[in-house]
């Protein structure tokens, strides 16, 4: 579709952080264009009634543009706003929140600003980039770029902690002195598929994690002694075997190669323990603002108990438990449900109890009292059958840690017949993309 449209205003920002350009009755999302900007935009392709572009000429630039410190984030889809000054980024991040609250879910409750970093890169702990061969066959390692499986090429990530690039580059050059092959897609042959890497934030603890089609793959011996003397920061090693042809990054099976198989982290004065697999919040420094601010929400008196949904390994309910009469938490996931239990051994804590299971499930079979619910359910949200239980079990308080606006406002939608909103609280938790955390306190009626 080859089409150039002229002369085109930006006048938004979509919930993906695309510019919104509207041409007569048409609209156009685009990348890399900012409300008050005009541009000169090429037509890609049309989906579910609206168009995809991409920016030829730019000009009438906003005065909140800045100069990007990544050359590739325009292609690479992982940063939308590293051309964004950080102070109008939380303003449009406040400003999703509370368009989509008052559209879905009619709430009137004051959005407050979003909390925002001192210091917006280098913040995540884990990085995971595929790896593959170019056409001359050289390794290369980097990020995919937006809806397709082309690696795009980086020497280092803007967001990503400043320890993850030097590795990643000693693992290619390894992989060529080695011989060791990547994954070809295409032939569904070769070794190496992924690299994941995760960090400490308050300890100097370094896991790598490699995903490879195969256990035990050849020259591996000597592959992880070298990288461990080339990097001594390196705490442990682990490979995770993912034979199946899938976007999935991480298979099921796993075998420690060097070190213990986990690293630790701190979050509140509590320490956690971090498996290859675990979800874990990946902004260090957010994290306790966006716990704090939620457990803030909850009255403590030492007589509450608190189911804590989605709760991974378990980080937001061991707090809760310091001031709790009893936390009861559920997490489908067996790796992070495992290093749940161990996170409360670790912080000898016992008014905690810990069930493998799915969330709607549980709380549809539980019969005992709930007085507060905090949950933190993926993208997706929740569903009907978890969310018609919790109004017909009356739970006096909800604590809705959510990671996005949309499906928030459409479960507060479902509940404002019982329950209203007293508390929203966006915060970055993810600076430079268009991706916002938000908590909401929610009051039976």
């Amino acid at each position: 579709m080859q089409k150039i449209i002229t002369n085109c205003s930006c006048v938004d920002i979509s919930s993906e952080g695309k510019g919104v350009i509207k041409n007569g009755k048409d609209v156009i999302f685009c990348d890399g264009i900012f409300p008050g900007e005009k541009a000169d935009v090429e037509i890609l392709y049309h989906r579910a009634g609206v168009y995809f572009g991409k920016v030829k000429k730019l000009y009438n630039l906003s005065k909140d543009r800045i100069q990007p410190r990544c050359k590739i984030c325009t292609s690479c889809g992982g940063c939308q706003y590293q051309q964004l000054d950080y102070k109008a980024q939380l303003k449009y991040k406040t400003k999703r929140v509370k368009e989509a609250l008052t559209r879905i879910a009619h709430v009137k409750q004051e959005v407050l600003p979003c909390l925002g970093m001192e210091e917006p890169y280098n913040y995540r702990n884990k990085i995971q980039v595929p790896f593959n061969k170019d056409r001359n066959g050289k390794v290369k390692f980097g990020f995919y770029k937006e809806n397709t499986h082309i690696i795009m090429p980086i020497k280092e990530c803007a967001i990503e902690d400043k320890r993850a690039a030097p590795i990643l580059w000693d693992i290619k050059l390894l992989l060529e002195k080695m011989n060791i092959p990547c994954y070809n897609e295409d032939s569904g042959k070769g070794i190496l598929r992924y690299v994941l890497i995760r960090t400490s934030y308050h300890y100097d603890e370094l896991m790598v994690v490699l995903v490879t089609t195969q256990m035990n793959f050849p020259g591996q011996r000597n592959f992880i002694n070298e990288l461990v003397n080339r990097h001594p920061e390196i705490t442990t090693i682990v490979e995770n075997v993912n034979s199946r042809h899938t976007n999935v990054i991480l298979g099921n099976q796993e075998k420690v190669l060097y070190g213990p198989g986990h690293i630790k982290d701190d979050i509140l004065g509590l320490s956690f323990e971090i498996s290859a697999a675990s979800f874990f919040q990946v902004n260090p420094i957010q994290v306790e603002k966006l716990y704090a601010s939620a457990l803030n929400l909850i009255d403590f008196n030492k007589k509450e108990v608190v189911l804590d949904a989605y709760s991974g390994v378990g980080t937001i309910g061991l707090i809760a438990a310091r001031n709790a009469k009893k936390v009861i938490s559920i997490e489908i996931n067996k790796s992070a449900h495992k290093n749940a239990i161990e996170n409360a051994k670790r912080n000898n804590i016992d008014n905690i109890e810990f069930h493998c299971a799915d969330a709607g499930e549980f709380i549809t079979k539980y019969d005992g009292d709930i007085d507060v619910l905090i949950m933190d359910p993926p993208r997706s949200g929740s569903d009907e059958t978890f969310l018609s239980t919790v109004m017909n079990k009356r739970i006096k308080k909800i604590v809705y840690v959510s990671c996005n606006p949309e499906t928030l406002a459409r479960d507060i939608q479902y509940l404002s017949s019982m329950y209203e909103v007293n508390y929203v609280q966006p915060v970055d938790m993810f600076p430079m993309t268009a991706h916002v955390e938000t908590i909401v306190g929610l009051y039976r009626k």
